[in-house]
């Protein structure tokens, strides 16, 4: 049976393991946290990525936990609405659509329980180095015992730790698109009833949506700085920084800042997007936005993992009999079949940075259809 390894249990690591394990792999997970991530923003799953969701059979139960926002509101920095929209969000576009949204720990806990009990996951772990060479794969962690894998699949995110011990660093793929933004879970302090709220200062944003039946709610901080280089494991140097840029814009952000340093899922990071001429070595290879993060600005980051996910474990199982696996036809495959799409999905952020080109809602959902999943 053919063993893999992959590095990371967000969505497209899941969902490729689900994947995987449906076509007789023997899958194993190592992830860094010491569990399922939690927290994450409200995340979109759109067109050919609901095929995915359908085909693992867990489309009505995403579409159980949508977030059922009814609109949103734009408020001046003492609390007075501005303005209303009743028929899209920030977040989410339009509201009257077949697209499903939801939050990101939630799907991502629907896809790790599909793929029970077959998937063995190595949590509170990380990779720390790989030997990849040509008949197989050693893998060194950080706590485990050293194992050997026929393929390894870096599905680390936006920081691969198997993009930089197997392709090279970060610097070489990166394309920063120059806007910073955190979130975490608050209290619904505000009594939002499936609504969320906006503000825009001269230099930062702020917004609340209520989530899981009002019974709590998302921030989002956000601001631009194309100069701005903050690691993104300093989590003090971060708050430092949004405090710092924060504080005087008004609204609620001084009790968003206090409650910013209190939440048990606090996540900043720059947005920013991975641009590769390919995304496997040998027996390694990269699924998500290790390979191809088109950035939450695009729309499409989560319903581009499915996708890669759902296409690089087809390709495989196309190349794969018995125990013999064409590794390189398969991730050459998955390349050539996926590659432009993601081209096209990264160029749906240029519609949300100063000077990008205006997008419309028609060219829009002409790229997020413009793919077909087979029916692998």
């Amino acid at each position: 049976m053919t063993k893999v390894l992959i590095s990371g249990a967000s969505v497209a690591g899941t969902t490729l393991a689900y994947w995987l394990g449906q076509h007789g792999y023997s899958v194993t997970v190592v992830e860094r946290h010491p569990g399922l991530r939690p927290g994450g923003q409200a995340i979109d799953v759109r067109g050919p990525a609901l095929t995915v969701l359908d085909r693992m059979g867990l489309l009505q139960a995403a579409a159980d936990r949508k977030t059922g926002i009814r609109g949103s509101s734009v408020v001046d920095r003492d609390g007075n609405e501005l303005s209303r929209d009743t028929e899209s969000t920030p977040t989410g576009g339009p509201i009257d659509n077949p697209d499903i949204e939801l939050l990101r720990d939630d799907l991502v806990e629907l896809l790790y329980q599909a793929t029970q009990p077959a998937t063995e996951y190595l949590f509170d772990d990380s990779i720390t180095a790989i030997n990849n060479r040509g008949t197989g794969v050693d893998v060194t962690f950080e706590r485990d015992p050293a194992r050997s894998f026929d393929l390894v699949i870096g599905a680390d995110g936006l920081h691969s730790n198997v993009r930089r011990l197997v392709f090279g660093p970060e610097e070489r793929f990166i394309k920063r698109l120059g806007t910073h933004a955190a979130i975490f879970t608050v209290p619904n302090f505000l009594d939002l009833d499936f609504w969320q709220m906006w503000h825009y200062g001269d230099t930062t944003m702020a917004g609340i949506y209520s989530a899981r039946n009002n019974t709590e709610a998302r921030a989002m901080l956000g601001f631009m700085d194309t100069e701005l280089r903050l690691d993104y494991r300093d989590v003090e140097a971060q708050f430092a920084e949004i405090e710092q840029r924060m504080s005087g814009d008004g609204w609620v952000r001084p009790q968003l800042l206090e409650l910013m340093r209190k939440a048990p899922d606090f996540y900043f990071d720059e947005m920013a997007q991975i641009v590769m001429d390919h995304w496997s070595i040998g027996r390694v290879a990269l699924v998500g936005d290790a390979g191809y993060c088109c950035s939450p600005l695009s729309g499409q980051g989560t319903s581009v993992a499915l996708l890669g996910a759902y296409i690089l474990a087809g390709e495989l199982k196309r190349v794969t009999q018995g125990d013999w696996v064409d590794h390189g036809v398969g991730f050459t495959n998955y390349f050539k079949r996926f590659h432009g799409y993601t081209e096209r999905t990264q160029f749906l952020a240029t519609d949300n940075i100063p000077g990008g080109a205006p997008i419309s809602q028609e060219q829009f959902e002409a790229v997020v259809n413009s793919i077909t999943p087979s029916n692998y």
